[in-house]
């Protein structure tokens, strides 16, 4: 899908112009027409005034099935996104580059103006129908949170369940969202007919820190109960640490109490991976790290260097010797197949080796009035490693 009309520029709804499109007069007075232009299935535009400073695009998808490209690392082969665009506003978002394909920049619009695609499950059924279909794996979550504020208004998750459910297609779910909770029952019901995976994304334990970066999602906690609500209906879960991020959320400190959490959650095991910055996310997380922890710009920039949008690999080693004993501890080990490593990105390094000594955050230097403060690792940087190649990476997600 792509929009087009692009070219109406500022025209106002509410525009007496006689080439206005038709499909804008559906949508609020005081709405730009940018924010509106005509898309292939496109039914209306609409705010919702319990979903203040958000636009949704209501759409008729042609497709609700989206296949995986041969070679990807992803353990499976399809995913189903009812949404484009989320308003969890996670600013690390590795998505945040397919709103452009919308003509949406990748930063605000990304977090507010949301794509829904509201015959999602009709069309879901009939594709699931064909005689063709060979009842794989399907994720959601994999790109935008299918549990995002929208479906509290939407409802689209509960018939896509169904959908798969009744044409014996396991399901795979990754989100951030509590309400994830409503559906509980549909799912524990489901799993007696296919399996179904859950996967809860838990990543910054610190309350500040977690509503400054994931300004749009649940706290910490109530994902934490989530995990809980839903081991109680019978479901296990996984739990992603995903992004953990350098000299913020990457020292023992933090990841301790944050995996005793997980575990008393009842969580069945945790993967975790460093932050990854695609060239649309770089800039949108560099502007908000300039403004919480300036400090921290200069660090970064030497751990993603240039274009780069992996941490480095003297990072990576640090991160592993200091995380994976700590999953250890608390009996939170990937079992999901041989082979694979719970770090999407793992550092390749001969057995035995040790990780370079990093650069310290910086100590001392001057903070602008107002920014966060940096967090004290307490830790020396050289941490032994695994005792382990990793293998096949896992799916990176975040």
């Amino acid at each position: 899908m792509r929009w087009s009309g692009q070219s109406a520029g500022a025209i106002r709804i509410g525009s007496e112009q006689a080439n206005a499109p038709s499909s804008v007069t559906a949508a609020l007075p005081g709405l730009e027409l940018a924010e509106v232009a005509a898309m292939p299935g496109h039914l209306r535009t609409t705010r919702a005034p319990e979903f203040a400073g958000m636009v949704f695009h209501e759409v008729l998808a042609k497709s609700a099935l989206n296949r995986v490209p041969q070679g990807s690392s992803m353990p499976f082969a399809w995913t189903i996104n009812p949404y484009r665009g989320c308003s969890h506003a996670c600013v690390y978002c590795f998505a945040r580059g397919s709103h452009q394909y919308l003509d949406f920049d990748a930063g605000a619009d990304f977090d507010s103006q949301i794509v829904v695609k509201v015959n999602v499950a009709e069309v879901l059924g009939r594709e699931l129908a064909k005689p063709s279909w060979g009842r794989e794996m399907v994720a959601l979550g994999t790109n935008t949170d299918p549990y995002q504020r929208a479906e509290g208004r939407y409802a689209l998750l509960p018939g896509i369940i169904e959908a798969l459910a009744a044409r014996e297609t396991p399901i795979s779910i990754l989100t951030k969202g509590t309400l994830l909770r409503r559906d509980l029952p549909l799912l524990a019901e489901s799993s007696k007919r296919v399996p179904v995976e859950l996967a809860m994304s838990i990543a910054v334990g610190d309350h500040a820190l977690q509503q400054s970066i994931e300004p749009g999602t649940p706290t910490t906690r109530a994902r934490l109960d989530t995990v809980a609500a839903a081991r109680a209906a019978g479901l296990d879960v996984d739990v992603f640490v995903m992004p953990v991020l350098p000299h913020l959320t990457d020292t023992a400190r933090h990841l301790e109490p944050l995996l005793r959490d997980i575990r008393d959650a009842g969580a069945r095991s945790v993967m975790y991976g460093a932050l990854h910055l695609r060239s649309a996310v770089k800039p949108w997380f560099f502007a908000w790290l300039g403004r919480e922890y300036p400090d921290l710009v200069p660090v970064y920039q030497r751990l993603y260097p240039g274009a780069s949008s992996k941490a480095t690999q003297a990072y990576r080693l640090e991160l592993a010797g200091r995380i994976r004993p700590l999953i250890r501890k608390y009996g939170l080990e990937f079992s999901g197949g041989a082979g694979r490593s719970r770090d999407p990105y793992p550092p390749i390094a001969a057995a035995g080796a040790r990780a370079p000594r990093l650069p310290a955050s910086p100590r001392g230097a001057g903070t602008r009035r107002g920014a966060r403060q940096l967090p004290s690792t307490g830790e020396g940087a050289a941490l032994p490693l695994w005792d382990e190649v990793p293998g096949t990476p896992a799916p990176m997600l975040f």
